[in-house]
C-alpha cells in the first residue's frame, strides 16, 4: 500500500422545483430555431461545450469573487454547467434562451442537439477510473410521485447526461430527506451525508448534480518536509497554516499579462491542476482579465526547470445560492412565475425556487511511505527558482483542456 499526497474534490448542485398557479402562453416554435451553422460542430460537440464551460467559468467566478470580496471560492463549472444543460431539455421559450445565453452557448453556432450531445460526449471522456484517479459525475431527479415526466424528457435524460429520475413523496418531508440525503452519501463515497436540510413539502422536482473527484499527484509531496508557516491573508494578517515543500523539476512560468506565476502539477489519470500566484497586490488584476484564451495559454508558457515549491495543505468548501448568481447573471424567468419547463411534465407551471451549489476540496498527505518511496527527484544543476504559495492564489482543475473546478483560495485555514 503506498500511501500518497492526495487531492479530493467534491462537488454537489441542487435545484429544486415548485409548482406555480400562472398559465401561459403556447410556447412558440420559432424560439427554437437552430442555426445551420451548427454543422462546424457537429463532428466534435464536446469541444464546443468545453469551450462554453470554460467562458461560463470565467463569468461565473467573476460574479462570486464580486460579492465574495476577500473570501475563499470554489465551484464546479462542469457541474452547474451539465445541471443547467439538463433543464433545457424541458425548458422553452425566453426560459430556454436565458439559460443558454448564461451558459455561454450561441444558438447561431451550436444547435441544442449538439449541446446535449456535446454534454453526453464530455460525461464519457470525463467520467473514468484509472490508477491513482477517479472521477464520477452524475445526475438524478427526485419527482413527486403523483407527477408523470414525459418520456420523451426521461429518455433524453439519460441518454445524454446518463440521469436518472426516482418518484418520491416530498409531503412526507423527513422522510424523503433522509432518502435524498442517503442516495447523495452513496454516491459521493459519504463525503457529503446531510446535502437537504428543511426539505419543502411543496417541491415537486428536486435535481441533483455531483462530481467527486479524487487523485493522486504525479509528484507527491513528502510529509516530512511539511512545516508550520506564515499565509498572508491580506497586508495586515497572517495565519500559521501548513505549508508543504517539494523539490524537483515543476511545470511553470510567468504570466506578464496578468502578472502572476503559474505552476502546472499533473495527477495520474491525466488531470491537472494550475496554480496561480499574481504578485503582491495583483489579485484584482487577475480576476478582471482571467479569460479562456490566458487559462488555454498556460500550457505553452509553462516550461519544466529546477523549482522548490511551497504550497500550503487546505480543505475548502464553497456552498452558493445560484438563484441570486445566475439571476444576475441573465437567468431571470426561470426563477420567477414566468419560467416555461413544460417540456418536464407537459404543464407549464413549474419554477426553480431553490438552486444550491455545494463544492469541496481538500489538500493533505497521509502515511510516511511515500517518502521512502519517492525521495528526492535528480534536477539539472542549475540554481532552483524558489515559488512560495504564501499568499492568495488562484487554482483551476482541468482535465482533456475541461474546467473541473475553479477557486480562489484566500485563507487556507477559513474552510467556508
Amino acid at each position: 500500500h503506498r500511501n500518497m499526497k492526495k487531492l479530493l474534490f467534491l462537488c454537489i448542485l441542487l435545484i429544486g422545483i415548485h409548482s406555480n398557479s400562472y398559465c401561459y402562453e403556447p410556447y412558440q416554435q420559432g424560439v427554437r430555431n437552430q442555426n445551420q451553422r451548427a454543422q462546424e460542430n457537429r463532428n466534435m460537440p464536446w469541444q464546443s461545450v468545453r469551450n462554453s464551460v470554460c467562458q461560463f467559468a470565467c463569468c461565473f467566478y467573476k460574479e462570486i469573487s464580486s460579492r465574495e470580496n476577500n473570501g475563499n471560492v470554489f465551484f464546479s463549472p462542469l457541474s452547474i454547467s451539465t445541471a443547467f444543460a439538463m433543464l433545457t431539455l424541458g425548458a422553452r421559450s425566453d426560459t430556454l434562451t436565458q439559460i443558454l445565453r448564461v451558459l455561454c452557448f450561441n444558438p447561431r453556432q451550436i444547435s441544442e442537439s449538439d449541446i446535449h450531445e456535446g454534454f453526453r460526449q464530455l460525461m464519457q471522456v470525463v467520467n473514468r477510473r484509472n490508477v491513482g484517479l477517479q472521477l464520477n459525475m452524475g445526475n438524478v431527479l427526485f419527482v413527486l410521485d403523483q407527477l408523470k415526466p414525459q418520456e420523451k424528457f426521461l429518455s433524453n435524460l439519460r441518454n445524454f447526461y446518463e440521469g436518472e429520475a426516482y418518484p418520491m413523496n416530498f409531503k412526507k418531508a423527513d422522510q424523503a430527506q433522509q432518502k435524498i440525503n442517503e442516495y447523495v452519501a452513496r454516491r459521493t463515497n459519504g463525503k457529503i451525508k446531510d446535502l437537504v436540510n428543511n426539505l419543502d413539502p411543496l417541491t415537486e422536482i428536486l435535481l441533483i448534480s455531483y462530481i467527486y473527484f479524487n487523485a493522486e499527484w504525479e509528484k507527491p509531496f513528502d510529509p516530512k518536509y511539511t512545516k508550520m508557516s506564515k499565509f498572508y491573508v491580506n497586508g495586515n494578517n497572517a495565519v500559521d497554516v501548513p505549508m508543504m515543500f517539494g523539490m524537483g523539476l515543476f511545470k511553470h512560468g510567468y504570466d506578464e499579462q496578468l502578472s502572476s506565476t503559474v505552476v502546472q502539477m499533473d495527477y495520474k489519470g491525466g488531470a491537472s491542476a494550475f496554480f496561480i500566484l499574481p504578485d503582491r497586490g495583483r489579485m484584482r488584476k487577475l480576476e478582471k482579465r482571467l479569460s479562456c484564451e490566458r487559462l488555454s495559454r498556460w500550457r505553452t508558457l509553462v516550461t519544466k526547470s529546477s523549482v522548490n515549491l511551497y504550497l500550503p495543505k487546505f480543505t475548502l468548501y464553497g456552498t452558493y445560492n445560484l438563484k441570486d448568481i445566475l439571476y444576475k447573471m441573465g437567468i431571470m424567468d426561470l426563477f420567477t412565475d414566468k419560467a416555461d419547463l413544460s417540456g418536464i411534465t407537459g404543464q407549464p407551471q413549474h419554477r426553480i425556487s431553490q438552486a444550491i451549489h455545494k463544492a469541496v476540496v481538500k489538500v493533505d498527505e497521509t502515511g510516511t511511505e511515500a517518502a521512502a518511496a519517492t525521495g528526492m527527484e535528480i534536477v539539472p544543476m542549475s540554481v532552483p527558482v524558489t515559488i512560495v504559495y504564501n499568499r492568495p492564489f488562484q487554482m483551476v482543475i482541468t482535465m482533456e483542456n475541461t474546467i473541473l473546478f475553479m477557486g480562489k483560495i484566500v485563507n487556507p485555514l477559513k474552510k467556508d
